[in-house]
């Protein structure tokens, strides 16, 4: 099903892990699943969803049924009174596009994949049950680039780029979903403010204030607007348990088990209920480094 690209990048992944490891008018979302029909549930996701940092990490393209990670538990949820086919294409470290992934490679990122060359084209044709976590990866790279003269001597200019050019392909890899698989129930999760994220508490006050000011405008910009176009987004940046340091796997960045049952509960909720709220577009989450 992956093809050839995906088998060959699976085993470079395998390797490494055990190494270390528009629409012109507003759309309503398509309503949630049936409780009681057969779920093809395709997974859009980096490491998070491979669970990397709870307590069962799964590997790429591998059955894991007793993952840890949110997609696992999503699947092992829905489960429960019906049948489920779950087709998990997450790659560790995947960015969002090829763009973002050459810039991170100009300054020695290992980068192995982007959702838009390696993800989407392989989303189940008979999907009813899409979830999107994209976008951390992102802004780390982006961040980095930015520190390391990317931008010139225009850093604001720098930074409008590359919310735009991020909002424009995230749209990209939405039409690419229902040009494949119809009208799915997408989900797709927000970013928390990375400047709170306990990974980011020793960074110098510019790096988070960058991380801050780029994880908010891609979250307000680039995936809350989805909801004008169908996609239920759940609301990390405004939901206060998402930097609670105890739902942080060691290294602060990953979840742990806490974490992704956080994530997981949040978006099995946007998947079941078809009026699931809108994300909030301020809140003091937003203003963490002050």
């Amino acid at each position: 099903m992956k093809g050839t690209f995906v088998s060959r990048l699976g085993a470079l992944l395998v390797a490494g892990l055990v190494a270390g490891c528009s629409s012109d008018s507003p759309t309503e979302p398509s309503p949630g699943p049936d409780p009681t029909a057969p779920v093809v549930y395709t997974a859009l996701a980096a490491s998070d969803g491979l669970g990397i940092g709870s307590s069962v990490e799964c590997l790429p393209f591998i059955e894991c049924p007793n993952g840890m990670g949110y997609v696992q538990v999503i699947a092992r949820t829905l489960r429960a009174g019906r049948t489920v086919n779950l087709t998990n294409l997450a790659i560790p470290a995947a960015v969002l596009s090829p763009r973002i992934q050459n810039l991170g490679q100009q300054y020695g990122r290992f980068i192995p994949a982007n959702f838009l060359d390696a993800e989407v084209p392989n989303v189940a044709r008979d999907s009813t049950l899409v979830t999107i976590f994209a976008g951390a990866n992102d802004a780390n790279t982006i961040v980095e680039a930015l520190e390391r003269g990317a931008a010139g001597s225009n850093a604001a200019a720098f930074m409008d780029d590359q919310v735009r050019q991020f909002s424009a392909e995230y749209r990209q890899l939405v039409a690419g979903i229902r040009a494949r698989a119809g009208q799915p129930r997408v989900v797709a999760a927000n970013l928390p403010n990375l400047a709170g994220a306990p990974y980011a508490a020793g960074y110098p006050p510019a790096r988070r204030q960058a991380m801050q000011t780029l994880t908010v405008r891609l979250t307000r910009e680039a995936i809350n607007t989805l909801t004008a176009e169908g996609v239920a987004v759940v609301d990390l940046m405004c939901d206060g348990r998402s930097y609670e340091p105890g739902r942080y796997s060691a290294d602060g960045f990953h979840p742990n088990d806490a974490g992704y049952g956080f994530l997981a509960e949040l978006m099995l909720r946007a998947t079941n209920d078809a009026s699931f709220p809108g994300p909030q577009n301020d809140c003091s989450f937003m203003r963490i480094v002050s």
